[in-house]
């Protein structure tokens, strides 16, 4: 793969099964929220069957934006969040080895928006998301935090999952 740096397909794999792991985790928000609209659940699918070995094709591609899309249409802050999350799953399979903070985000947008969801939920409680940044931090493998590093810090962004993925950046990075 060209780019900056390299990145293996086993590497787009441990990245994909982490933020497949995370959207998988906020899914009903979206189904429960938008129920008979299965583009979110289709994307995950994709990404899961990229993470068990099949090749990348068209199809993380195309599921990703048709699950973007349907958190376009979304009715709340937190369905539109869990969507996206399964959106970032599919694209994972499709991070770019370029030494640019905006591919941080398909490694880290989706654990950040669980945060958000979480503290959505909570009323709005920051402990619940920070609850939520530890169980990402827990579930980070040593390979997915090397394939991190590889890449420059996000900013805190202008918005809340900005902020929460920021925090969750750095945080990853000082496991090294």
């Amino acid at each position: 793969m060209g780019g900056d740096f390299e990145l293996t397909t086993d590497e787009l794999r441990v990245v994909a099964r982490y933020v497949a792991e995370t959207a998988a985790e906020v899914l009903p928000v979206f189904e429960a929220a938008v129920s008979g609209d299965r583009r979110p659940r289709l994307a995950l699918d994709a990404a899961w069957e990229f993470v068990g070995g099949a090749r990348r094709t068209k199809l993380q591609r195309v599921t990703s934006l048709d699950a973007h899309r349907a958190a376009a249409e979304a009715p709340s802050e937190a369905s539109r969040l869990a969507a996206r999350s399964a959106g970032d799953a599919a694209s994972a399979a499709y991070l770019h080895p370029l030494a640019d903070a905006a591919q941080v985000g398909h490694i880290l947008r989706a654990s950040a928006s669980v945060a958000r969801i979480a503290e959505i939920e909570a009323s709005g409680d920051p402990d619940a998301a920070s609850a939520s940044l530890d169980r990402a931090v827990a579930r980070a493998t040593p390979e997915l935090v090397e394939v991190l590093m590889r890449y420059p810090s996000v900013s805190s962004g202008g918005n809340r999952v900005a902020s929460l993925m920021s925090r969750l950046d750095g945080r990853l990075r000082s496991l090294r």
